[in-house]
């Protein structure tokens, strides 16, 4: 098998959904070349598991924001929205 999570994780939010495609692709792949009981096929299946569970995650966590964490995403540079060390 020739994709590993690590690679997927480097495509970022935007790319997530493709990478899900291509990992879906390649655990059919793997799968086919290598059987159904493989080793490599229930890894590449866990990949996509995985790439899934963080687009769930992802779209949680944009829902859960309240108005002030929505503001600060506009406006990071508000007084409302620093943070100081002390």
């Amino acid at each position: 098998m020739t994709t590993t999570l690590n690679s997927f994780e480097t495509a970022g939010a935007a790319n997530l959904e493709e990478a899900i495609t291509e990992a879906i692709t390649e655990a059919r792949t793997t799968c086919e070349l290598n059987g159904s009981d493989s080793a490599n096929c229930a890894v590449a299946w866990d990949i996509v598991e995985e790439l899934q569970a963080e687009k769930s995650d992802q779209q949680q966590a944009k829902a859960k924001k309240n108005s002030l964490e929505n503001y600060c995403d506009r406006h990071p540079a508000s007084v409302e929205c620093l943070i100081y060390d002390v």
